[in-house]
């Protein structure tokens, strides 16, 4: 399957949304720019909330698209431990306080919604078949450890015995775009954690072929770093120096 570049035409057209982290200025500079291209069909692939402080306002933000689709993160999980006074998921356990300050914080409406996401969406467009979850996950549903160097041949790996066309995911906040002669591997990039870049993923289907394009729309982000300090963000230094420098 080869990629092509992305082109209009009379074609079904998504976008591709992840790891927005609690970041609403970098999703409202997105949602303008799909409102400019006419595109309202949208995935979501978790981490809507954690690392950003604004929980709700990104929450608020998703649920006013009627054509959005959501599937849950790993910070989703974390939150949600945190909101139920549950243990850590494996792996976040240093990373309790920030979550249980994002907890409170968090509208008990929203946390309603989080928990109903799926971990994955399985659905078929135009013939084509298509994966959307946050990140690769094993037969139990947990999510694999990140593959810093991910590559075509471990990826097919991977899914060699299933039928998709397209696997969209995230959780890796790099771009990733492999493709073979049965499929194309998608990760747009965080959207929420690229400096005063805001990332997001188009795809175009129709009865030939599958295409896929990165967008990266600059956003004014400075008030949105300010309230890392105004708010008392736990580990906000951290944070800022490991995810917006």
């Amino acid at each position: 399957m080869q990629r092509k570049s992305f082109m209009q035409g009379n074609v079904k057209s998504i976008a591709l949304i992840t790891d927005i982290h609690g970041n609403a200025s970098a999703l409202n500079a997105v949602f303008d720019e799909l409102d400019r291209r006419g595109i309202k069909q949208m995935y979501c692939l978790g981490d809507v909330v954690g690392i950003g402080p604004d929980s709700n306002e990104a929450m608020e933000l998703l649920m006013s698209r009627p054509h959005i689709h959501c599937v849950s993160g790993n910070h989703e999980d974390a939150v949600l431990a945190a909101y139920e006074g549950k243990a850590a998921p494996a792996g976040h356990e240093g990373e309790r306080e920030h979550h249980a300050w994002l907890a409170a914080r968090l509208n008990p409406a929203y946390a309603k919604v989080m928990a109903a996401w799926p971990r994955r969406l399985e659905v078929e467009i135009e013939g084509r078949k298509l994966l959307f979850t946050h990140y690769h996950t094993d037969r139990q549903g947990v999510f694999l450890p990140i593959d810093a160097s991910p590559s075509l041949e471990g990826l097919e790996s991977l899914y060699r015995d299933t039928p998709y066309d397209l696997i969209a995911f995230g959780h890796h906040h790099t771009v990733h775009e492999f493709c073979s002669d049965r499929r194309i591997y998608f990760n747009p990039g965080a959207l929420g954690c690229g400096g005063a870049i805001a990332r997001f993923g188009l795809i175009e289907i129709d009865h030939a072929e599958i295409r896929v394009e990165t967008v990266s729309v600059p956003y004014d982000n400075s008030a949105f770093l300010r309230a890392y300090h105004e708010l008392g963000v736990p580990d906000a230094e951290f944070i800022l120096r490991i995810f917006h420098h």
